[in-house]
């Protein structure tokens, strides 16, 4: 069915330039090689290009009474062929599908940047059942379903890969340039490419849930309609309307020249003004989506640039979210750090806790030897692990565990872990034959841009605010490594909710920035909330305004500055539209102008609107430069 759409879309794309170049050369041959005609060539062109503007004034005019542009070129082709001026209307009409068509085509581009983040959705699957393999449309695949995807292919839904090991380009989703490993238990995305190896998974979301389709919902959603601004172009555009039909008859009533009130209605019409908004955002939405950001929204870049507060949640946004072991403490020369860190490791390999896992997947990242051989795992729900590693009880935990193990730290000891503790650590206990031994200190890695992009984030005129769950020490610590100087720590959803609605009834606008499940109330309050596409909820995305697709958090300055160009691009239309249609109608009521010269004044204010919106396409700050 898009196949199908698409098709026709390009078809009525190349019926309308056909029609333009045909209606092209009856003019010309209207104005110098004129034929035998029993008519004027022109009327080619007001058949091809200006039945199309009548048609749809009428319609516009009897389904919603919708006095547009349309309206007032109607009345100019109509009056143009009524007083003789043959010509004059085919040129208005050209002109004016000419302007209409460069519209359409700044539009397919910015939208064509977007659609390069979301490829084509797979198209089909190989589906395994009692042994057999059978190809099936994509659409057709159910959660639990075991799919097998070969090399060069594309992955057609969301699962976990179940057998096979293979290298998947995630660019479609994250942006990552090189192949991501991946292999039994990982993650794999619709839309990614397998480059390597083959492998089976299990399906776990599929359909409209898939990452693909979120995606091309996100960019289907990017409506640049939904502005504000644009509705008062269309206000300002019917009051010229009306004040472009009083000017004529006035003058025609007073010069008693009719050629001058067509004049007046030919550029009067307030095309340029009301292409001076939707083409800028548009242009501007295709800018954003080059550097990653999904405009859900098309008012979002409008209120971004009214926005004095950025919030950041902390973990996932300016950290990693993923907890790595920052230092390795031993108290004895028995079990040196190296021992100890090989000794909680190996503890910890069975481990379920999320804590476990990043000890384990750091010594092997890290330290990269063979973990020791254990024995008689015992998982200790709340506190930690107990283990048997190379003959030796190791325990690892909190606290608690230390306690009723009736293991005695001294409190030098202590204290050292007290100073890890205070500077927002986790810290895991480790404690050999009932004797204690030393501790890991682990903490969310912050991101390694996030500093240089809080800097530029000022540079804007925005002030940034760390919002975040976690407990004062962690949120202080990250605070001071990024230079925030506002903090709010062990905030609630709520907390979030009530801090943003309190700004923003103070009329300091709020953009907030997270990923998780408890930052969405937050998200959806905010006057535009940011949400990380990668690492976040799907119900964080689902409330945001914008999506980030590869959580690269350092072109956040870039859209700022993106949104505040937007409306200074936006305010240089309508000036210009404005002053262009004053000084045309000053003109065309002196009798300086006629219908052929004013079409051809008028429509030039729609191509430079026009052009001067596409510059965004490509716009970067000279500071972020």
């Amino acid at each position: 069915m898009k196949t199908l759409e698409r098709l026709l879309e390009w078809g009525g794309l190349k019926r309308e330039i056909a029609f333009l170049v045909i209606s092209a050369i009856a003019l010309a041959i209207s104005l110098f090689v004129p034929l035998p005609l029993p008519f004027d060539a022109a009327w080619i062109a007001i058949i091809l290009c200006g039945v199309p503007i009548i048609l749809e004034a009428i319609i516009g005019l009897v389904t919603a009474f919708d006095i547009k542009a349309d309206v007032l070129v109607s009345i100019a082709l109509i009056a143009s062929i009524v007083i003789g001026e043959d010509f004059a209307a085919g040129e208005v009409a050209l002109i004016m599908q000419l302007g209409a068509l460069l519209e359409d085509l700044t539009v397919a581009k910015a939208r064509a940047g977007i659609e390069k983040l979301v490829h084509l959705t797979p198209r089909t699957a190989r589906r395994l059942c009692d042994g057999k393999e059978d190809v099936i449309p994509a659409e057709e695949v159910c959660r639990g379903d075991l799919l097998r995807v070969l090399p060069g292919e594309t992955v057609p839904v969301d699962g976990v890969i179940r057998a096979g090991q293979t290298s998947i380009n995630q660019a479609v989703m994250t942006g990552e340039s090189l192949p991501v490993d991946k292999t039994v238990g990982d993650e794999v995305f619709s839309g990614t490419v397998n480059q390597f190896g083959a492998f089976d998974m299990e399906a776990t979301k599929v359909g409209e849930d898939s990452s693909i389709q979120r995606m091309i919902r996100l960019v289907q959603s990017a409506d640049a309609g939904k502005a504000k601004i644009v509705g008062i172009a269309d206000r300002w555009a019917t009051w010229i309307v009306v004040i472009a039909l009083s000017a004529a008859v006035l003058t025609w009533l007073i010069t008693g020249e009719v050629i001058r009130a067509v004049t007046i209605l030919v550029v009067f019409c307030p095309c340029a003004l009301v292409l001076a908004t939707p083409t800028a955002i548009m242009a501007a939405i295709g800018n954003a989506t080059k550097h990653s950001f999904l405009v859900r929204e098309g008012d979002a870049l409008e209120r971004l640039s009214k926005v004095r507060r950025v919030t950041f949640d902390k973990t996932g946004t300016l950290t990693l979210g993923t907890p790595q072991v920052t230092e390795v403490y031993s108290f004895g020369t028995e079990f040196p750090k190296e021992r100890l860190y090989a000794c909680a490791a190996a503890a910890e390999q069975r481990s379920e806790h999320p804590l476990g896992k990043a000890v384990v997947r750091c010594y092997q990242n890290g330290v990269g030897a063979v973990l020791p051989e254990t024995e008689n795992f015992e998982m200790l729900p709340g506190r930690g692990v107990y283990a048997l590693v190379e003959g030796r009880e190791v325990l690892a935990g909190n606290a608690e565990l230390m306690k009723e193990r009736n293991v005695r730290f001294e409190e030098k000891q202590l204290a050292l872990a007290e100073e890890s503790l205070q500077k927002g650590c986790t810290v895991i206990y480790v404690a050999v034959d009932q004797k204690p031994s030393g501790f890991l200190a682990l903490a969310d890695t912050l991101r390694p841009e996030a500093a240089d992009m809080i800097r530029r984030v000022k540079a804007t005129g925005v002030v940034p605010i760390l919002l975040t769950g976690d407990h004062e020490n962690a949120a202080r610590q990250i605070a001071s490594c990024v230079d925030i100087q506002a903090l709010q720590a062990n905030c609630l959803p709520e907390d979030k909710l009530q801090w943003i609605a309190r700004s923003e009834e103070g009329g300091e606008p709020v953009c907030m920035v997270g990923d998780g499940i408890n930052d969405a109330p937050a998200l959806k309050r905010a006057c535009v909330g940011i949400a990380m596409g990668g690492v976040g909820s799907d119900i964080a995305v689902d409330a945001a305004d914008i999506a980030l697709v590869n959580d690269d958090i350092k072109e956040l300055p870039h859209l700022i500055r993106l949104s505040k160009r937007m409306m200074l691009t936006i305010k240089c239309n309508l000036t210009f539209s404005m002053t262009l249609n004053f000084v045309a109608i000053i003109l065309a009521i002196t009798g300086i102008l006629n219908p052929v010269v004013g079409a051809l004044v008028h429509n030039a204010g729609s191509v430079v609107v026009i052009i001067n919106s596409a510059l965004l396409l490509n716009w970067k700050s000279k500071k972020d430069l």
